[in-house]
This record gives structure tokens, C-alpha cells and sequence, in this order.
């Protein structure tokens, strides 16, 4: 008698999940392609989130869900990939060079849907959360851009006088 291959797809589900929970490279793995965003972060209240909760919140899963999500993976903070993805499959730089195969196998754009998931009503923030302003308070894009944009200038040859 021939069995069915469909036994497997509950193992596929759970080594799925427990993949997907191991997948973070850590912040300093992208440091060494993406320099200014990497200080850009460094210096943002993202890098230092758990510093505002006291002892007791730091033990509080409710604060930790935003303050340090990742926490189970031995990240402390809020990291890049806290908001990007975790990179295991998008990090080696064959697969960063084309945007395309990045966001296939992992690589997320923030959206301010993503962001609200903690920076929403419900947190204890003093003020409401504004999206267009929060953006440039994580500038970490800007810098890297410009400096892509001017590697792409140097090398674009001018063309041929006739």
C-alpha cells in the first residue's frame, strides 16, 4: 500500500516556525554593508528601548513585546530587524544586491502598519504617534542613498562627443 506524502506537512509546519524563530543575524551583521544606517540606529531611542522601562517592566512581557521583541533570540533592544525581517536568508550580499530576491526571502519595508503594531493607542507613549515625523526621527535610508547615488555617478561613464 502507498502512503501519502500529506503525513509530512505537519513536520513542514513545525520546522517552519522553528526556523522563522531562528532566523536573526543580529544588528552588527548589517553593519558591515550599511555603516550610516547602522549609526544611524546606534543612535536612535530603537537601539536603547528597554533603557526606559524600569526593573519591573524589563520583566513584563507586555512591555517587552515592544520594547524588546526579539529578546528570545538574545537581542536586547529594538534592532533592524525587529523592523526589517530576520535576515538569515536576505543578508549574504548576492542576495542584498537584488532588491527583488530580498523581499522574496525576507527583507521587509517597514510599513506604518508595522510600526503601530507597538506605537499605537494603547502604549503609555506621553504624546499620539505620528508616522510622517517618527520617520525622520529613524532616518537610517537617507545617508545610505546618498551615498549609493553618488558610486552610481562615479561610475556611469559620459558619453562619447562626436
Amino acid at each position: 500500500m502507498r502512503t501519502s506524502g500529506f503525513w509530512l506537512l505537519p513536520l513542514f509546519l513545525v520546522v517552519s516556525v522553528a526556523a522563522g524563530a531562528a532566523d536573526l543575524v543580529g544588528p552588527e551583521s548589517c553593519k558591515g554593508c550599511h555603516p550610516a544606517a547602522y549609526t544611524a540606529w546606534q543612535l536612535s531611542k530603537h537601539a536603547r528601548a528597554t533603557d526606559s522601562l524600569s526593573e519591573n517592566q524589563k520583566k513584563d512581557a507586555r512591555c517587552l513585546s515592544c520594547h524588546a521583541p526579539d529578546q528570545s533570540q538574545g537581542v536586547t533592544n529594538i534592532s533592524c530587524e525587529t523592523c526589517h525581517g530576520g535576515g538569515q536568508y536576505y543578508a549574504p550580499d548576492y542576495v542584498m544586491k537584488d532588491p527583488e530576491l530580498a523581499r522574496l526571502v525576507g527583507l521587509v519595508d517597514p510599513s506604518e502598519k508595522l510600526c503601530r503594531t507597538c506605537h499605537d493607542a494603547s502604549s503609555p507613549s506621553l504624546r499620539p504617534f505620528n508616522f510622517k515625523e517618527s520617520l525622520k526621527a529613524i532616518d537610517h535610508w537617507s545617508a545610505e542613498r546618498a551615498k549609493k547615488n553618488a558610486r552610481a555617478e562615479a561610475t556611469t561613464p559620459e558619453p562619447a562627443k562626436k
